[in-house]
This record gives structure tokens, C-alpha cells and sequence, in this order.
């Protein structure tokens, strides 16, 4: 008995050993304490510094950070959820590996898990975890430090699983894999993700609707959508503090409904369109699925190529730094390829697979390649965008994709399975077999033999800038140089047809010589293992390679005080904020590592900060970057920074212009709080934002009329011995003193959040308001008091307590159910 149970997990140990040893030697510098250098990994470190620190020092959460946009909650930044007991389960599954290797391992686990959950042969379910593992866009996100990305998408696959094994009448083990599956999902934390996941499970959940239909088994179907419906709602309980304060959230952030009028003209119930847009895969770049260069490769130079022979001698030089992605999209990191072997089992598949999931799985695909399109086929999008819930939360139309790199390996595996279970199926009729060999291998060298007939090999915007060109005096010469450009291009495309057409031919021969029986099961599943490991592997390694890893100090200090960096540390003052002007603004967070920044890095800021950015403080940067330029001299500097009132009011106290030399420090920084001697009311957003550019801000506080009962009535006299001041700061809680021989009315540089902060006037909580668009204020009494903001969310309090309880209850239920199926399965024996 011993050894049956043995031999029967064989294939399933195999295949963990082998997942395993890939990823470690793919990614073998990790073995030598070297780590993955990731810019958005970098970027991280630098926007979660002040909670990192914070937690590190008092061993708490800091909920909120100063370090970015002049303040915003840690939800999205940082917050370690610790009430949510998933998060060993997490760890169990990726055995402890160090990241990015990880990711790759879930990646490989979760598919063959899923294959396995479709009865797929566990050797092809291993071949098919390796072909989905190993599709290029999974590696070069991990490149990127697109981490939750990549640990979102590794779950994907499983949730399915759950989903699939519930339908297929195991209620308990379906709907409980489910709900751990979709638990650790919602943990990856890129609800991106989780929402196209959604999109296939609908898809998938229709299909089985109308099964149940044309089979007259709907209470089936209403008994499995009770299970998952249970299941669903367990799950996400598990992160109850982290989705209820994400929905909160994102009602302010840049996803959320804008208040300013002109905004609402350009923008859906979501983000704006162009935004949702701005990165759309071309039509032609869809032909990357199986041709990884067909627009090139990543926004890098070409370089040393060899297709640089193509080009005329006097030419190679300049080429070489040359872009060598020619699509439309602003940059890229790589293309999405998903395996022209994968491809081609896909369009077998279609062919001879007899189960109607093949037409989800096809619909999943075409839909996801057409979204991805975007602004390149805009009213599809346009209808998504307007009438899809959700749709327009999110942004990088590309990333859909995920979807059809999902379900082309599964119907592709799902074909190969038929073909080694049925071999007659084939050998009976070669018919499908040869249209689809011509259909791809066909199409792969009609491309290679006349590329310029269907492709572009100059992007839209090149278009434009050689049109131009040409049309001066060094004409002919800038349109040798094009032709030469568009020479080397053709050169790189067909230099990957060939190879494309080289794996793809060796795949058909392969399934060929098998069901013409020259070959056993044994030799093409393990065949087409190799063929795939190296089709994949290469291909990933031009992204992700050893050249990639630096020392782990590096990448755990990503960023070094510049000069200017080290002088402002040298202010003992707890609370100003900096701007770096050596930098992209308010696209890095290397400022926010070591300061509190006016910028940062991060795609939900709260909406009314992005709006302050477009109206005034972007303005105020370019009109100072101008004066900079004109070589002034300091008078005229100090004149400039006198009238950047916004960036002012921010107490904006230093700006970096050179990082290697001194900072420019700016006198008329409001200070960390101040009394003024009047407020004016408005009616909108609208009325409010304008009326920051129309008032002396040092003096007058602009407020809503929404906040009127708090400033109607009151006069608040000049008082020149008033005070107020900052006393000890912390990224939750900030206390002040104030004396004053009247009432005064205060504006504090800091950003309004009434969804956790709490005011408190010596211990008594007190009413607080929003003025000058985003700040806070209050009107104190005569006298001195202490005044204290506390950030205290009841999301934080009541939602660990749910999480806590909800994840330990599915612990315990994934326990009792393994328990439950081992006992059930050894009673049969």
C-alpha cells in the first residue's frame, strides 16, 4: 500500500522538485545573497521609509505618511494587516523562497494545480505549469518590481480550480479551495488583477449558466453559487481591513468621482480616459503572442546587434541608439509572449476539442487582446469603460492581457491531453492538424518573407518626426538614414520569425511522429518540456537575467543622500516638506526616502492633491524652473518664491536643484501652522480652487460654505503675540501649542482626511475643517491649549478584528477538509 501511495505522488513530486530547481537556477544569484534589482521595488522602499521606520521603532502601524503628496493614508502604501492569519499560508506555499523566486514558483503551482483540477495528465499539467510560468510578460514585471502584480496573478489559476471543482459537485473541497485561493489573491493586494480574474470567473460562471440551463440542472447551479457565494464572502472577510479601507479610499483618490467641473467633462466615473489609455497595445503588436520581436523588444537601444549588418556602414553607428521597440505604446519593458508552441496547441485546440469550455476559453482570449487594443480600437473600449463596473478604476489597458496568457495555455494543454489520451482522434483524421500547422507555421513565414507588407517597423511618432525631417534641406539623407533604421528592424523581426517558425515546426513534428506512433507518450511530453524550456527561458533572459542582480545591500539601501539630502537633514525641525527639482516630481520617491515630499510616487493619490498639482503647484514648478534658467540673481529669486503661495502653504522649506550641491532654502514657507485674519466662503470645488490664486493665503483661509457653521459668526482679531507651534510629531498623531488673547482661526500644513483624523483641544475632541483646498483648520480659543491630531480609523479597529476571526476560521476549515479528503480517500482503499 505503501509503496502505491508513493508511486502514485511521484509525478506530483517530480514536479514540485522540478518547478523548484528552474526557478532556482534561473535564478541563481539569489543563492549567492544577491538580490533582484527592481525600480519599483526602489520606488517602495522610498514612499513606505516613514512607515517602515515608524513600525520599526514603536512596533505599530502608522496608518498614515507624510513622506508623499504632502500626506496621504499608508493603505495603499504599506500596511502590514497582521490581524489576516493567510499570510503564513502564503508562506508555507512558497517555501520560504527569498523574492522574486517566489512569484515563479506560485506561478508554476497554482497552474499545474489547476490542470491537475481539469484531469489533465499531472505530466502535461507539469509541461503546461512551466509553458504559463514562463511567459515573458510574468518575468519582466518581476524585473520591474512589479511584485503584487506577479504574486496576484500566481493565484489566478487556482481560484479557478476551486471554482471548476465545486461545479463539479465537490462542494466542501471546491468551495474551500476557493476561498483560500481567492483569500490569498485579495492578499497579492493588485486588485487590477483580481477584477480581469473576475472578468474570466463571469465568463466561466455563464458558461456554466447556460449548461445548467440546456441540462435542466439549475438547482445544481444555484447549490454550487450558494457554495462559492459562502465561500466568496469568507474570503474576502479575511481582508476586511484591507477592502473596506481601499473602497473608502479610493472614493478620494484619482479613481474616484472628480469634483471639479472641468474634470467631470474629461474624465468617466473613473480614472480619465486618456490615462486608462495612454497605455494601448497595438493591433499589429498583438502578433508579439508568437512572434516575440514583432515590435521589438524593450525601450531600450539597439545596440550591438548582429541585424545591425543589415544597415549601411556609415549608418550602424547611429542605430545603435536607436529604440529597439517600434509600437505605440510611450515605453515597454518587453513584449508578451506567451510560446508560439502554445499558440499553435491553442488553434489545434479549437479544432478538436469537442468540450464547449473551448469557447470560453476563446472568448476569454479575444476579448482580452481586443481591451488591450485601447485608444487603438476606442469604442470597444469606450463601451467597457462607460458600461463594465469597475472598468475605469484602472489603468494600462495592456495589463488585460494577463487574461488571454491565462486561457491560451489552458486550452492549449487541455489539446495536448487529448491528443496523448486519444492519439486516434488525430490519426483518423489529419485534417485540423494540418489547417493549423498552415495556419501558424504559414503565418510566421508569410511575415518572414514580406514583413513591410503587414507591419510597421517605425513607430506612429517616428512617422511624424521623419515626415518632418525630410522636408529640409537634409532630406534624402534623413530618409537614407529611415530606410537603413527600418532595414535593421526587419533584420530583428525576422531574425525572431525564424526562430518562432524553428520551435513551432519542431512541436508539429514532434505531435506528428506521435500519433503516427514513432513516438511514445514518454519522449513527446518530455520533448516538448525541453522545447518550451528553451523557447521560454531564452526569451525571458534578454529581460531578467544575471546582470539584473546587485548586492543585497544595494538593493536594500536603493537610494544614497545626495549632498543636498544630507544638509536638510541637518534641520532639527520635525515637520517641512521638500521638493526635489532634480527628479521627476511627482513620478519618484527617492525625495520621500529622506524627506517629507511635496511629490512621490504612487497611482491613487488623493484627488484634490492631483488636482492642486495640475491648477498650481505644477504652474508655480515651471514658472520657477524659467527664472532658474534666466540665471537671476537672488533677489529675484526670493521675489519668485515669495509669490508660490500653494507650494508655500505646503511649508515647502527646502528645494533641491542640484543634488550634489547645496539646497535652495525658501524663507516664505508658511510654517507648520498659522493663524489668519479672515476665511471667505465659496459654493464648489470649483469656486474654491480658483479662489487660491485670488487671495493672500498667509492671511486669508478660503472654506467651502459646507464648513460655514464653523467660521459664520465668529471675528477673529489680529493678535501679533498670538502663537502657535508644533511640538511633537509623529505620522499619526501631531501636537501643537497655542496662545492667543483672542479667538484665532488656524490653517495647519497639513492634508485634510476626515475619514480617521480626529482633532482633540486639551484632551476634549473638537470639530476641524478643510480649508484652502486640502488643508486643515480650526478656530481656537483665547488662551494656551494643546491641540492633537490622532489618525484613528475605525476601519483599522473593527476590520482586524473581522480579519483575525474570518482568517482563522478558513485555516481551520482547510485543515478539517484535508483532514476529511485524506480519510475519505484511504476508507476507499
Amino acid at each position: 500500500m505503501n509503496k502505491n501511495i508513493f508511486k502514485n505522488a511521484t509525478p506530483y513530486l517530480v514536479a514540485i522538485v522540478i518547478f523548484l530547481v528552474i526557478t532556482l537556477v534561473y535564478f541563481s544569484p539569489l543563492l549567492e545573497g544577491k538580490k533582484l534589482k527592481q525600480h519599483d521595488i526602489a520606488m517602495f522602499k522610498g514612499m513606505s521609509k516613514e512607515i517602515s521606520d515608524f513600525r520599526d521603532k514603536t512596533g505599530d502601524e502608522a496608518l498614515w505618511t507624510n513622506s508623499m503628496f504632502g500626506g496621504m493614508p499608508a493603505w495603499q502604501v504599506s500596511v502590514q494587516y497582521n490581524g489576516n492569519l493567510t499570510r503564513y499560508i502564503d508562506k508555507i506555499l512558497t517555501l520560504g523562497l527569498p523574492s522574486p523566486a517566489n512569484y515563479v514558483f506560485l506561478y508554476f503551482l497554482g497552474f499545474f494545480i489547476l490542470l491537475l483540477v481539469l484531469r489533465v495528465n499531472p505530466w502535461i499539467s507539469l509541461v503546461g505549469a512551466i509553458a504559463y510560468a514562463l511567459s515573458s510578460y510574468f518575468f519582466i514585471i518581476l524585473g520591474a518590481g512589479h511584485t503584487s502584480k506577479a504574486h496576484a496573478i500566481a493565484y489566478m489559476a487556482p481560484v479557478l480550480a476551486g471554482i471548476i471543482l465545486t461545479f463539479r459537485g465537490k462542494y466542501l473541497a471546491g468551495s474551500v479551495l476557493t476561498a483560500l485561493a481567492l483569500a490569498l489573491e485579495i492578499k497579492a493586494g493588485h486588485l487590477q488583477i483580481t477584477y480581469y480574474l473576475l472578468l474570466i470567473v463571469v465568463m466561466y460562471g455563464m458558461y456554466q449558466l447556460i449548461c445548467s440551463i440546456r441540462e435542466k440542472k439549475m438547482v445544481h447551479f444555484l447549490k454550487v453559487m450558494g457554495f462559492l457565494t459562502v465561500a466568496a464572502l469568507l474570503a474576502a472577510s479575511t481582508h476586511f481591513t484591507n477592502l473596506w479601507s481601499t473602497y473608502d479610499y479610493g472614493k478620494d483618490t484619482m479613481r474616484g468621482k472628480p469634483e471639479l467641473t472641468k474634470e467631470a467633462a474629461v474624465k468617466s466615473n473613473g480614472l480619465d480616459r486618456d490615462y486608462i489609455t495612454n497605455w494601448s497595445y497595438g493591433i499589429g503588436e498583438s502578433w508579439s503572442l508568437m512572434i516575440p520581436n514583432a515590435k521589438g523588444g524593450g525601450s531600450a537601444m539597439i545596440g550591438k546587434s548582429k541585424a545591425l549588418e543589415a544597415a549601411e556602414p556609415n549608418y550602424r553607428s547611429a542605430i545603435e541608439g536607436q529604440n529597439a521597440y517600434w509600437g505605440d505604446q510611450p515605453g515597454t519593458s518587453g513584449p508578451v509572449y506567451v510560446g508560439v508552441i502554445v499558440v499553435f496547441l491553442f488553434v489545434l485546440g479549437m479544432f478538436i476539442l469537442k468540450s464547449k469550455i473551448k469557447w470560453v476559453l476563446l472568448a476569454v482570449t479575444v476579448l482580452s487582446i481586443v481591451l488591450a487594443w485601447g485608444r487603438n480600437f476606442m469604442p470597444f473600449t469606450d463601451l467597457f469603460i462607460d458600461y463594465v463596473p469597475g472598468y475605469n478604476k484602472f489603468r494600462a489597458v495592456t495589463m488585460i492581457l494577463v487574461m488571454a496568457e491565462f486561457a491560451m495555455p489552458l486550452l492549449a494543454f487541455l489539446t495536448l491531453n487529448k491528443i496523448v489520451k486519444e492519439p486516434d482522434l488525430l490519426k483518423n483524421n489529419m485534417k485540423p492538424f494540418y489547417i493549423s500547422s498552415g495556419i501558424v507555421a504559414g503565418l510566421i513565414l508569410l511575415f518572414y518573407a514580406l514583413p513591410s507588407t503587414f507591419f510597421s517597423f517605425l513607430s506612429a511618432n517616428e512617422v511624424l518626426q521623419f515626415r518632418d525631417l525630410q522636408k529640409g534641406a537634409d532630406g534624402a539623407q534623413y530618409l537614407a538614414y529611415q530606410e537603413n533604421l527600418e532595414a535593421v528592424r526587419i533584420a530583428i523581426f525576422r531574425s525572431d520569425a525564424l526562430r518562432s517558425l524553428f520551435f513551432v515546426l519542431a512541436a508539429i513534428a514532434l505531435i506528428y511522429f506521435f500519433v503516427k506512433q514513432k513516438l511514445n507518450q514518454t519522449i513527446l511530453i518530455s520533448s516538448l518540456a525541453v522545447l518550451i524550456l528553451i523557447d521560454m527561458v531564452s526569451i525571458n533572459k534578454r529581460y531578467i537575467n544575471n546582470d539584473n542582480f546587485v548586492r543585497a545591500k544595494q538593493a536594500e539601501v536603493p537610494f544614497q543622500a545626495s549632498t543636498a539630502n544630507k544638509e536638510i537633514l541637518k534641520d532639527t525641525d520635525p515637520d517641512f516638506r521638500v521638493l526635489d527639482l532634480s527628479v521627476s516630481t511627482f513620478n519618484d520617491a527617492s525625495a520621500s526616502y529622506f524627506h517629507k515630499s511635496i511629490g512621490g510616487y504612487h497611482g491613487a493619490k488623493l484627488q484634490r492633491y492631483q488636482d492642486l498639482i495640475d491648477e498650481y503647484i505644477q504652474p508655480e514648478i515651471m514658472s520657477f524652473i524659467d527664472v532658474l534658467q534666466a540665471k537671476p540673481t537672488m533677489a529675484t529669486i526670493d521675489a519668485t518664491l515669495s509669490q508660490m503661495q500653494v507650494i508655500n502653504m505646503l511649508n515647502t522649506k527646502y528645494f533641491i536643484i542640484n543634488p550634489d550641491g547645496a539646497p535652495l532654502p525658501n524663507e516664505y514657507a508658511f510654517g507648520e501652522a498659522w493663524f489668519v485674519d479672515k476665511s471667505i466662503l465659496v459654493k464648489n470645488a470649483d469656486q474654491e480652487i480658483a479662489a487660491l490664486g485670488q487671495n493672500d493665503l498667509k492671511n486669508v483661509a478660503v472654506v467651502d460654505e459646507r464648513f460655514a457653521e464653523q467660521v459664520n459668526g465668529k471675528t477673529f482679531e489680529r493678535d501679533s503675540f498670538a502663537v502657535i507651534r508644533l511640538k511633537n510629531y509623529a505620522p499619526n498623531e501631531l501636537s501643537y501649542f497655542t496662545s492667543s488673547r483672542s479667538e484665532q482661526l488656524a490653517v495647519f500644513s497639513e492634508i485634510y482626511y476626515d475619514k480617521g483624523w480626529n482633532a482633540y483641544l486639551d484632551g476634549e475632541q473638537v470639530p476641524y475643517f478643510r480649508a484652502n483646498y486640502v488643508l486643515r483648520a480650526m478656530s481656537i480659543p483665547a488662551g494656551e491649549h494643546e491641540i492633537v491630531f490622532k489618525f484613528e480609523p475605525r476601519i483599522w479597529v473593527v476590520g482586524e478584528r473581522v480579519s483575525f476571526a474570518s482568517s482563522l476560521l478558513l485555516i481551520l476549515l482547510v485543515i478539517g477538509t484535508l483532514v476529511y479528503e485524506v480519510k475519505k480517500s484511504f476508507s476507499k482503499k
